[in-house]
C-alpha cells in the first residue's frame, strides 16, 4: 500500500513539473519597444495590428497592403496598419486538427497582371485525414475566385508534420515544401511528403525535374529527406532555394537546396526524439547533404528572410529566422540573426526580442526595407522592426 502511495505521489509530482514548464508570459504590451542589438544597435518594434488568430504567413500586395493567413482558415487584409474585419471570401475550409490549417501564401510573379494568389492548407480527405495542399485563386475585390487545388500530397491520419511552405523561384516555377515527420516517408520516392516539390504555376510538372523518368519516383519531387519545413525562400543574391526544418528535440537546420539531393531525415539528424533517445547515431552521412546551419537545442524555427534592404545596413546579407520556443521551453520565442562570411560560412548569431516572449511564426522583409513579423498566438500580432530614432530610450 505504501509503495502504491509513493507511486501516485511520484506521478502527481511529475504531472506538476510538466504543467509548470515554461516562463511567465505576460500579454504583449502596446509598444513601441526599443532594443539594443549587437551590430545595428537600437531598433524599434511597433505593434501594427492585433486580433489575428494564430497567423501563419503574409504577402505584400503591390499597393502596400498585406494578405495574412490565419491557421483556422481565413485570409485577412491589412491596409495602412488596419485589419479589415472581413476576411477574403472563397477560401476553402482547412482541416485544423493538431498543427494543420491554412498555412503559407504567395503571389504569382505576374500578380499585377493576373491577380493570382497561391496558398497552402491541410485538405480534409477520406473522412478525417489531412493532405497538405497548394491551391490558387484569383483575387477580385475581397473574394478569391476560380479557386482550385494544384498539388494534393499524401493523406495522413495524425496531427503533426503538416507544415507546407511555398515560394516562386526565379525560373517562374513554384516550390512547395511538405512535412515529413511521419515514419520513413521523407525517404520514400513514391510519396510527396518530406520533400520539396517543383511544379509550374498551373501545377503541372516541368520536364527538367531531377527525377523525371526514374522508376518509383514521383515526378514532382525536387529534393527529399526533409522533416517539417517552416521556412522556404529564394536567396535574393544567387536565386538558389533555401529551406529550414524543425528537428525534434534538437536538430533544427538550414539547407541550401540542390536539385535531386537528399537531406537525410530521418536517416541522419543532430537531434533527439522528444523522449530523449537520439534519432540517429549519424548526424551526417555520405550521400546526404549536411546543413548550412544547425541548432542544438532546437529553437522551433519558423519563417526566415535574407536581408538585402538599406534600413539596416549592418544586417545586409544576414539571415533572420523566427523562433517559437527554445530548448522545448514555452515562452522563449525570439528572432535570431545569423552572420555569414563571403563563402556563406557561419560567423556568429544573435538572439533578439526574447523579452517579448512571443512565438515568432513569420519573418519577411518589406518593400520599405523594414522587417515584419507575425506572432503565433491566440491574439496574434503584426510587428514592424525599424531603426530606432536617435535618443530613443531603451
Amino acid at each position: 500500500m505504501k509503495a502504491l502511495a509513493l507511486l501516485f505521489a511520484a506521478l502527481i509530482s511529475a504531472a506538476a513539473q510538466q504543467t509548470n514548464i515554461g516562463v511567465p508570459i505576460l500579454p504583449l504590451g502596446p509598444g513601441p519597444f526599443v532594443f539594443d542589438t549587437a551590430e545595428q544597435h537600437k531598433i524599434r518594434v511597433t505593434v501594427l495590428t492585433r486580433g489575428l488568430v494564430h497567423p501563419w504567413a503574409l504577402a505584400f500586395l503591390p499597393d502596400g497592403s498585406m494578405l495574412v493567413t490565419e491557421r483556422p482558415g481565413r485570409i485577412r487584409v491589412i491596409r495602412d496598419g488596419v485589419l479589415d474585419p472581413k476576411p477574403l471570401g472563397g477560401v476553402p475550409q482547412p482541416r485544423t486538427k493538431g498543427n494543420g490549417g491554412l498555412m503559407d501564401i504567395a503571389l504569382h510573379p505576374r500578380f499585377p497582371e493576373n491577380h493570382l494568389v497561391y496558398f497552402t492548407y491541410d485538405k480534409l480527405v477520406d473522412g478525417d485525414k489531412g493532405a497538405p495542399t497548394v491551391a490558387r485563386g484569383r483575387l477580385e475585390g475581397s473574394v478569391l475566385t476560380e479557386v482550385r487545388d494544384l498539388v494534393v500530397s499524401d493523406a495522413y491520419e495524425g496531427t503533426g508534420g503538416l507544415s507546407c511552405r511555398i515560394v516562386f523561384g526565379r525560373d517562374g516555377n513554384l516550390y512547395m515544401a511538405t512535412g515529413g515527420n511521419v515514419g520513413y516517408v521523407a525517404q520514400e520516392p513514391g510519396s510527396l511528403r518530406g520533400k520539396i516539390l517543383r511544379v509550374r504555376d498551373d501545377g503541372t510538372v516541368p520536364p527538367d525535374n531531377p527525377f523525371i523518368g526514374r522508376a518509383g519516383y514521383r515526378p514532382e519531387i525536387y529534393t527529399l529527406g526533409h522533416r517539417n519545413s517552416l521556412g522556404l525562400i529564394v536567396n535574393p543574391e544567387t536565386g538558389v532555394i533555401w529551406n529550414h526544418e524543425n528537428g525534434p528535440n534538437g536538430g533544427d537546420k538550414v539547407n541550401i537546396i540542390v536539385p535531386g539531393h537528399n537531406y537525410g531525415w530521418p536517416v541522419v539528424s543532430f537531434g533527439r526524439d522528444y523522449a530523449g533517445p537520439r534519432i540517429s547515431d549519424d548526424p551526417v552521412k555520405e550521400g546526404m547533404d549536411p546543413p548550412l546551419v544547425v541548432w542544438v537545442p532546437s529553437i522551433a524555427v519558423a519563417g526566415m528572410t535574407l536581408y538585402t534592404g538599406d534600413r539596416f545596413p549592418n544586417w545586409k546579407g544576414n539571415l533572420l529566422v523566427g523562433s517559437m520556443r527554445t530548448g522545448e521551453i514555452p515562452g522563449t520565442g525570439h528572432l535570431e540573426r545569423i552572420v555569414f562570411n563571403a563563402q556563406t560560412q557561419e560567423l556568429r548569431r544573435e538572439s533578439m526580442l526574447g523579452d517579448l516572449h512571443q512565438r515568432i511564426r513569420e519573418v519577411r522583409q518589406g518593400p520599405d526595407g523594414n522587417i515584419y513579423l507575425l506572432t503565433d498566438e491566440d491574439d496574434g500580432a503584426l510587428l514592424k522592426i525599424e531603426p530606432a530614432p536617435p535618443h530613443s530610450p531603451g
